[in-house]
């Protein structure tokens, strides 16, 4: 049963039965109803879980203007409702090098030069990248020797490029075209939710 909802949302905004989240001052409510204690990250991300992460992530990112707190709930989010994802995260551009931003996984690589790397050249090129298989990706920077693929999306406000959002898994071929929909959708939410 949702909570009465917050300061900021009472009444609560309208969500579905998985979302954890009302509004960016609720907490955890309940945990993805597609999860189980031992085989969430085994099964695949179905439509309404990817309608229910998108409100989840519109929910907490509304009203909220400061980017790195919009790029810490998206990573969290993230990371604790997509299967078979071992990192999920932000670089944040600084001048003509990515900086590790807000992110949920393993210790990560902290400076990635634009070009360098599926994060470095989805920021050069401004667009998505959906590596299949990390090893078969030239200049592939391992941060997490687990990792097997990888979908970098570009944070683009017009054409400025803020910085990219990472996600790493441990199965080969994890993303799928919907993945990169879904993807695209979160970082588009993040950019346009915040002012700076």
């Amino acid at each position: 049963m949702p909570s009465p909802g917050c300061s900021t949302c009472k009444p609560p905004a309208r969500r579905s039965p998985a979302a954890s989240f009302c509004c960016r001052g609720c907490g955890p409510e309940r945990v993805a109803a597609s999860r189980s204690s031992t085989d969430w990250r085994e099964a695949r991300v179905s439509p309404d879980l990817d309608d229910d992460l998108v409100d989840a992530i519109r929910s907490v990112v509304a009203g909220e203007p400061d980017f790195v707190a919009n790029c810490a709930n998206a990573a969290a989010l993230l990371f604790e409702r997509l299967p078979q994802v071992n990192w999920a995260g932000f670089y944040i551009l600084r001048g003509e090098v990515l900086v590790l931003g807000p992110f949920q996984g393993r210790v990560a690589c902290v400076r990635i030069s634009l070009g360098q790397g599926v994060c470095g050249t989805a920021a050069a090129r401004r667009e998505t990248i959906v590596v299949p298989d990390v090893h078969q990706f030239p200049g592939h920077i391992a941060c997490d020797a687990a990792s097997r693929s990888e979908i970098v999306v570009p944070l683009l406000r017009g054409d400025r490029l803020l910085g990219v959002l990472d996600i790493d898994s441990p199965v080969t071929a994890r993303f799928s075209d919907a993945d990169r929909l879904l993807c695209e959708q979160v970082a588009r939410l993040v950019v346009d939710a915040s002012s700076d």
